[in-house]
């Protein structure tokens, strides 16, 4: 019970957007999309293998099925530009994700399967809430993901897309150099680690932006998301006009659970709490960092106490 409460949010949400007249195409398209890539990239494999990260091939492209769901059945400037930003984040993730499985021959059949590190950490957690059925708990992971680009995730997009007539505004104008600023910073981070990983050294990058938060690349990732949350805001009154009040105050509240859901995933369930519970077994001085170094929100640098 305790799954299907936490799954029972996000239902709600998609079908308030299934119920708004200025949402329901969009999102029932974009349901379609979500049941057959998640069904084909992650849920059939994760069956036969028992592995829960084919999710990460399966959730950036996701994005990018919003993305051009929300391209093909709305108009206007802005609607254009938010769907570009989806298909930028997840296409940039979803080729990388192409470039891992690949490289770890997850697609070869007989080859030998490894569970990425937050999927492992994730067995974890199952052994300690009393969850021993690996079958549904690997698919619970995955649907929960599928889950939340079908609904939650695609409000932003489809609530923005809903006011064709919106014009391209000032605040238009600064939530998108927000979001393209943000995604220029994650992409940075990401770099970052990867020249510092290179040397092959097993010391901890703390440079750049690694200087000043533990997890740079997960707050910029978050900081899109707001930014896509700030400029859907403007079309909730018109979206207000023509949809009942129930679902209209779902649909609002779905904006902020955006954003939560975010912060929520990359800072505890699948982002930054596996990764540092691993770095601390593999890097010495990380116990070090963590003393001197923000986990999430970039900060100066503290004095570590004796």
């Amino acid at each position: 019970m305790r799954r299907v409460r936490g799954m029972l949010p996000f239902a709600l949400i998609g079908l308030a957007l299934l119920l708004a007249p200025a949402t329901a195409t969009p999102a029932a398209w974009n349901l379609l999309v979500q049941i057959v890539l998640f069904t084909a990239a992650a849920a059939i494999p994760g069956y036969l293998t028992r592995h829960v990260s084919y999710v990460d091939v399966a959730w950036p492209w996701g994005l990018v099925g919003i993305g051009v769901v929300t391209l093909l059945t709305t108009d206007g400037a802005t609607a254009t530009a938010i769907a570009i930003a989806y298909l930028a984040m997840g296409g940039r993730m979803g080729l990388w994700s192409l470039v891992l499985t690949a490289k770890h021959g997850w697609w070869k059949p007989g080859a030998p399967k490894v569970e990425l590190p937050r999927y492992q950490y994730q067995r974890r957690r199952w052994e300690r809430q009393g969850f021993h059925n690996e079958t549904w708990s690997v698919q619970y992971e995955i649907w929960l993901q599928g889950l939340a680009n079908a609904t939650v995730l695609a409000v932003p997009a489809f609530v923005a897309a809903a006011d064709p007539d919106q014009p391209l505004s000032a605040w238009t104008v600064l939530t998108l150099l927000l979001w393209a600023a943000s995604y220029a910073l994650e992409s940075l981070a990401d770099r970052q680690k990867q020249r510092f990983a290179a040397r092959g050294t097993r010391d901890t990058c703390n440079e750049g932006l690694w200087r000043f938060s533990r997890h740079p690349n997960y707050f910029f990732q978050w900081m899109q998301w707001n930014a896509l949350v700030l400029l859907a805001l403007p079309s909730l009154a018109p979206l207000f006009e023509n949809t009942p009040l129930p679902v209209w105050v779902v649909l609002a509240l779905g904006l902020f659970l955006a954003s939560w859901t975010l912060y929520v995933t990359l800072t505890k369930h699948t982002g930054a709490r596996p990764a540092e519970y691993y770095s601390l077994r593999k890097r010495p001085d990380y116990a070090r960092y963590q003393a001197t170094t923000n986990m999430f929100f970039p900060g100066p640098v503290k004095t570590p106490r004796d």
